[in-house]
């Protein structure tokens, strides 16, 4: 018979540990990002095969074709992030993936444009759930600091190379294959992809703290749709048009709105005097300001290698993919000085502005090896800023908020996407036929201002709080 001694020996159970972030884990999150950012571009270029096509949209209805994603994405980001902290991170990604999935579907189906259109929302709403659920499991698994800022590393750039492989991809289908073909792709990926996260991806600690925010979440969520109305339509309307004025009216009561019932709420969606930290708002305006610059240059490149240089769709999509290099290089480079992320950041945001003054300098003789130079560096630029930036933001806030943080670092870079082909199609409409002198002044405008906006970043780095 054991003795009393022997039963109490026993060492006392201990909790189960943490689950770790592995690497077919982090591979499955962010093949995830990828899909999410690459939906973004993709239907570009698949614009004069939809003008075309038997649904015959009107303009509008194709630059609302265009938009939906984008609006519905960006404008929900923010609220997604807070939902996936406080329900469950991996059943927020699953759920996304679902959305994503029934978008994708309605919109290869789409009998009219009004369908084609609603579709895209759809998916755009079900990125919104993936991105920042995405970053969050990441932050939550990745544990000590060295771990993390590898994560955030691979996170970036698979943010990045969605935006090259939307362009691929739309290139592509808009050649060999029909725009219907690039939506029915995209429904057994997603489930692909679903199937992977249920299996791979462990579950993470909810947050268990207050209520939900519905008012909150409804006047955030509706000032950044009418911010990003204003900026999309700006170039349509008119800046200074009575729908355009009236829209950023709108997006700035609402924000007041939403500040002065989070500053009253017990549990708000978010405390806005978070951004009382110099070194959070800095960090927020660098990721803008990269996405202002690298979407300024997707936007004029399709033009260029198709208009100007006569390439044709799946050409055009190949001839941008060396934008990725950088963003796969640059971040191995940068890491070892990630204590110091101020030169880092200066550095990476400088180089894109530089870049983009290079690139307006392309014209129609210009071999295909200069222009490729220019677009390393500004891919060189986003993979040696966008790491530390998106770093900066979650380490503003607490650990529990990394969804929150991730949907904040997201709306930012898509307000900053929208207000960079918002600005760089102003200023082409205004050069008339002469693509190649437009696109040159958008560019010096677009570089100029990033360089600007470059010493307010550092200018906000230098501070500690």
């Amino acid at each position: 018979m054991s003795s009393p001694a022997h039963i109490t020996s026993a060492p006392p159970a201990r909790e189960a540990a943490a689950p770790r972030l592995g690497r077919l884990t982090l591979f499955t999150v962010c093949a995830c990002v990828m899909v999410a950012q690459s939906m973004v571009a993709a239907v570009n270029l698949l614009i004069p095969q939809l003008s075309s096509s038997a649904l015959r949209p009107t303009a509008t209805q194709l630059m609302w074709t265009v938009d939906a994603y984008v609006i519905a994405f960006a404008g929900l980001l923010i609220p997604a992030g807070a939902a996936a902290d406080r329900h469950g991170r991996k059943g927020a990604l699953l759920t996304g993936l679902a959305l994503f999935a029934a978008g994708a579907a309605s919109s290869a189906l789409a009998a009219t444009p009004e369908m084609l259109i609603a579709g895209r929302a759809v998916c755009g709403t079900g990125a919104a759930l993936i991105t920042p659920a995405t970053m969050s499991i990441l932050v939550h698994l990745a544990g000590e600091t060295k771990r993390r800022a590898r994560a955030m590393t691979a996170w970036t750039l698979a943010l990045g190379l969605g935006g090259a492989l939307g362009n691929l991809g739309g290139g592509l289908a808009g050649e060999f294959l029909s725009w219907r073909a690039l939506f029915w792709a995209m429904v057994p990926l997603a489930a692909l992809l679903a199937g992977a996260v249920a299996r791979v991806v462990p579950r993470t600690e909810r947050v268990d703290r207050g209520s939900p925010d519905p008012l909150g979440t409804l006047l955030v969520t509706a000032a950044l749709v009418a911010i990003l109305f204003g900026i999309i339509e700006g170039p349509v309307y008119g800046w200074v048009s009575a729908r355009i004025l009236v829209a950023f009216g709108l997006g700035a009561l609402l924000a007041a709105a939403f500040t002065a019932h989070a500053r009253r709420s017990r549990a708000p969606l978010f405390d806005p005097r978070v951004f009382r930290s110099a070194r959070l708002r800095a960090a927020t305006l660098g990721l803008a300001v990269s996405f202002f610059g690298l979407f300024s240059l997707f936007f004029v490149n399709s033009q260029y290698l198709q208009g100007v240089k006569g390439y044709g769709p799946a050409l055009t999509g190949v001839a941008i993919m060396p934008v990725t290099v950088g963003m796969a290089l640059a971040p191995k480079l940068a890491a070892r000085w990630q204590a110091r992320p101020r030169p880092v950041i200066t550095a990476g945001l400088a180089l894109i502005g530089a870049g983009l003054l290079g690139t307006s300098t392309a014209g129609p003789h210009t071999p295909y090896g200069v222009y490729v130079l220019w677009l390393l560096v500004i891919s060189f630029g986003t993979g040696t800023c966008m790491p530390a930036l998106t770093i900066g933001v979650l380490t503003s806030l607490p650990a529990h908020q990394a969804g929150l943080g991730s949907g904040l670092g997201t709306a930012s870079r898509e307000l900053g996407a929208a207000l960079g082909v918002a600005v760089t199609g102003t200023v082409l409409s205004g050069a008339g036929r002469d693509f190649a002198a437009g696109m040159s002044s958008a560019l010096v405008l677009v570089g100029a201002l990033t360089l600007l906006a470059t010493v307010a970043v550092a200018a906000g780095y230098r501070e500690r709080v």
